[in-house]
């Protein structure tokens, strides 16, 4: 894929839209933004069979599964729901992420160099 830019970023707080979590928040652990998947915490739980190491006496782990990004969306921390994104230039050239809910700015973005 080409653009592999996506409307969620790690700490973001996000709502799942459909799966067996579906109506569920939580925040965003990791961001996979090649296979365009996102790590959200305690949302689809797996578990893993583990073999035993020096750390840790393995067995049975319950883990967070990477998702899809088309299945959360983004939640504003000023009107609490889930909504869509804008992304804007202020006066001052910066980029910013802004809710198309209430038209308050989320964050800003940062340019990858």
């Amino acid at each position: 894929m080409s653009n592999n830019k996506l409307h969620v970023k790690r700490d973001d707080t996000v709502y799942v839209l459909s799966g067996k979590n579906r109506g569920r928040r939580g925040k965003v652990l990791k961001v996979f933004p090649d296979d365009r998947r996102v790590l959200v915490e305690s949302v689809n739980i797996v578990v893993k069979h583990k073999k035993p190491q020096r750390a840790n006496p393995g067995g049975l782990v319950r883990q967070e599964a990477a998702i899809h990004v088309s299945n959360v969306m983004l939640v504003c921390e000023k009107c609490k729901a889930p909504t869509k994104i804008n992304k804007m230039v202020l006066e001052n050239g910066e980029k910013v992420r802004v809710c198309k809910r209430c038209g308050e700015i989320i964050d800003t973005i940062k340019e990858a160099e």
